[in-house]
């Protein structure tokens, strides 16, 4: 299947020269949407995979999926303060600033091999921040997963030794 065939290309959003790759097509759509999970699925099973963590709010509905077919666990990254337990956080950078990423506490326990799994590899910071809360944790990055890949953006330099996988590149 060609996944590409359901990512709607939008002109100047959000902001003007930016060609965004919006997945909402792939994902109302359930044939493309089971695909592009069993792909991650498959990906993840090689990987022998404990649980699965997935940045706010894309990572929420790629990785949960993954995470039920699986029939392992899913930890949630999310964005300072959204988090009620204790948290470990991280600050990166953004193009314009910062931005700080948590999880729980004791979302992974030390050994689990994890995968992270978002719908877009673009820059690579929210993905690199994400790595490091899952390493603080004592978990094992065994892979990365993404919908969609900005090639031209880099992001694969800021994630070099880890594995990854894309379904699709621009």
């Amino acid at each position: 299947m060609d996944l590409k065939e359901y990512v709607a290309i939008v002109q100047d959003w959000p902001k003007p020269g930016i060609k965004f790759k919006d997945i909402t097509p792939l994902m109302s759509n359930g044939e493309a949407f089971k695909y592009a999970t069993d792909q991650i699925v498959q990906y993840a099973k090689e990987k022998e995979i404990d649980i699965i963590v997935g940045p706010e709010a894309r990572g929420f509905i790629i990785g949960c999926p993954v995470a039920y077919s699986l029939g392992v666990g899913f930890a949630p990254v999310r964005k300072e303060g959204k988090l009620p337990r204790e948290t470990i956080k991280v600050e990166y950078g953004l193009e314009y600033g910062k931005d700080i990423l948590t999880i729980h506490k004791d979302a992974i326990n030390p050994g689990q091999r994890v995968l992270i799994v978002d719908d877009l590899l673009a820059t690579g910071g929210t993905t690199e921040a994400t790595v490091k809360l899952v390493e603080q944790l004592g978990g094992v990055v065994a892979g990365l997963a993404f919908i969609i890949e900005l090639g031209y953006l880099n992001g694969r330099e800021k994630l070099k030794g880890y594995d990854i996988c894309t379904l699709m590149q621009y």
